[in-house]
């Protein structure tokens, strides 16, 4: 469960909450989902078709855990429903990605989760 902790981090962007008013929420999602898939085509090599379907992949997990965040606070449904978006998450980007990419992805998310486990 401290590993799932760590990877809804990682794919929350990488930055601070979110305290800003409603109105540039969705500024905000663009901006860190638009952060998010650099730092994934970084690691990925993604082309300009992927780029655009996996940023449009990241705002929707964004929008959908800040959803339930608000929804669920910290219940334990959260964790739950935190588990269900990440899964559909990876078996969207899955259908993204090149097998090669999909390691790529898969072995920098380790690390990551790794290194910020200890």
């Amino acid at each position: 469960m401290k590993k799932f902790y760590v990877i809804a981090l990682l794919l929350t962007g990488f930055m601070a909450p979110l305290t800003m008013q409603a109105s540039n929420g969705d500024e905000a999602l663009k901006s860190r989902a638009a952060t998010l898939t650099r730092r994934m085509s970084e690691t990925t090599k993604l082309d300009e078709g992927q780029y655009l379907k996996v940023k449009q992949l990241n705002l929707r997990m964004l929008s959908e855990v800040a959803e339930l965040k608000a929804r669920y606070g910290g219940t334990p449904a959260l964790d739950e429903q935190l588990a269900q978006v990440q899964m559909r998450y990876e078996w969207d980007l899955a259908a993204i990605l090149w097998p090669r990419q999909m390691a790529a992805y898969t072995n920098s998310k380790l690390s990551a989760t790794a290194f910020n486990g200890r």
